[in-house]
């Protein structure tokens, strides 16, 4: 276990219920700064739950939950975090660019007509990988480059903390790796946290740090070679489904 006093994100007994159903039950964890970390389980586990409370959006959470030192939700950490949703949200009916610059325009409205404003759209969409497609309407790119452009919109205040819900669902296994390659990129170069949640085990194996969830629970909070080691499996995949079997034999033992 890391040490909870260096961490980017720390959560005690973290608790979020909804209605008569608790979604999240007592997590204690740490997020390493720098590092990607990559938050793994099924659909409906809890994730984006996770994600919501770590940047202030989620209602009815108990527990203590630390970001980039400051309670999660504090207004000062607005500035200091990128969000991408599953759903990308971006205007359809404006351009790459166009979308870039109104999200620049709102993020720091006193840089609207400085060149430092003009360098960050560029960069973000270079970032990205869409430079191609600067100058076309958001609404008739595919899937992938609309969340693409969602990404790109995180990636401009140059953000300390990048929160990404299930940034690669749907995209094809190249654009999936470039865009691990920017992630590894951004917490190399920029020294950017990074915490990317995903239900594909086999993007275990690219994050440095892994939170392993199931039905609300943390079954996990580890290195991927250390949970394999731990597990005596070969895979993430083989170290989750031995982690599940152990849980529910414990739980069974309880009974």
């Amino acid at each position: 276990m890391m040490n909870y006093s260096e961490a980017a994100v720390r959560a005690r007994g973290l608790t979020v219920r909804r209605a008569d159903r608790t979604v999240l039950r007592g997590l204690d964890f740490a997020v390493p700064p720098g590092r990607i970390t990559g938050l793994l389980g099924p659909s409906g586990c809890g994730k984006s739950t996770l994600m919501r409370a770590v940047v202030g959006t989620q209602a009815k959470v108990t527990g203590t939950l630390d970001v980039l030192g400051r309670p999660a939700g504090h207004a000062a950490l607005r500035a200091r975090i990128g969000y991408v949703t599953q759903a990308p949200s971006v205007y359809d009916d404006l351009t790459v660019r166009q979308n870039l610059d109104y999200f620049a325009a709102v993020l720091d409205p006193g840089r609207a007509r400085r060149p430092a404003r003009r360098d960050a759209v560029v960069r973000a969409i270079a970032d990205v990988d869409l430079t191609p497609h600067a100058d076309a309407l958001a609404g008739r790119l595919s899937g992938g480059q609309r969340s693409r452009v969602s990404l790109a919109v995180a990636l401009l205040g140059a953000p300390e903390l990048l929160v990404l819900d299930e940034p690669t669902v749907g995209l094809d296994p190249v654009l999936r790796r470039d865009l691990w390659e920017l992630f590894h990129r951004i917490a190399a170069e920029r020294g950017t946290t990074i915490l990317v949640s995903s239900h594909v085990m086999d993007e275990a194996e690219r994050c440095h740090r892994l939170l392993l969830m199931r039905e609300g629970e943390l079954l996990a909070d580890d290195t991927p070679d250390a949970l394999r080691a731990r597990t005596h499996t070969e895979t993430v995949e083989a170290a989750f489904l031995h982690l599940v079997d152990e849980a529910a034999a414990l739980q069974g033992s309880t009974r």
